[in-house]
């Protein structure tokens, strides 16, 4: 039982991170200032429902995924390194708000942002997709794939209460206490950024030692 406590833990703690809940409020929060209360809980439940089958998706069709394209699972911890890694360190100089679209570009759709830009990429960008392939790959039998789903599905709701709630909570924290928890966050993905790329990359070493002459 410590094993698939450590998966959900692990598997939590980089969801959370790299979804980055406490990040999107004020962009979610910017974005729907025109729209009105029930419109903009509708909003975030769509966004989230759209963010978590689109997880759920690319999670089942990773193994497909790297076949069709003949990518290895090393390879994309390797190259999942860097995108997290990168990702830590914008978040670590409190740099989401480069994530926010122009106004111009958020009014050309029509009040509906809830699949794009708000589940996707905002909610589900490069980062989670990458973490939900990896993940179900180390899920190694069909209670480890339960155990990801579920995570992801409870990950989703904690960003779903985020969205519902977030008029509050950002003037509960403040722009310094969102600022402080949304570095905490890019420290916790630059840790599973280095992990992932270590674990990626020690069986491709290990493979060309033995190869070479």
């Amino acid at each position: 039982m410590e094993k698939e406590v450590n998966f959900a833990l692990v598997a939590f703690t980089s969801f959370f991170s790299v979804m980055n809940p406490i990040g999107v409020m004020p962009l979610f929060l910017s974005m729907t200032a025109g729209i009105d209360l029930a419109n903009r809980r509708k909003t975030a439940v769509k966004a989230c429902t759209v963010a978590f089958v689109t997880l759920v998706i690319f999670g089942l069709l990773g193994e497909f995924i790297f076949n069709f394209f003949g990518i290895s699972v090393n390879g994309l911890r390797v190259v999942g390194g860097f995108i997290f890694f990168k990702m830590g360190s914008e978040m670590l100089q409190a740099q989401v708000s480069k994530m926010k679209l122009p106004d111009n570009e958020v009014k050309t759709y029509v009040g509906d942002i809830s699949i794009t830009p708000l589940a996707i990429p905002m909610i589900t960008g490069p980062g989670a997709i990458t973490n939900a392939m990896l993940l179900m790959q180390d899920a190694t039998s069909l209670f480890f794939k339960t155990i990801l789903v579920v995570v992801m599905l409870f990950v989703c709701l904690i960003m779903l209460f985020a969205l519902l709630f977030a008029s509050r909570i950002v003037s509960l924290l403040g722009q310094t206490g969102v600022n402080v928890l949304v570095r905490l966050m890019g420290l916790i993905v630059m840790v599973v950024a280095v992990e992932f790329f270590i674990s990626g990359l020690t069986p491709i070493i290990r493979s060309i030692l033995i190869i070479a002459p």
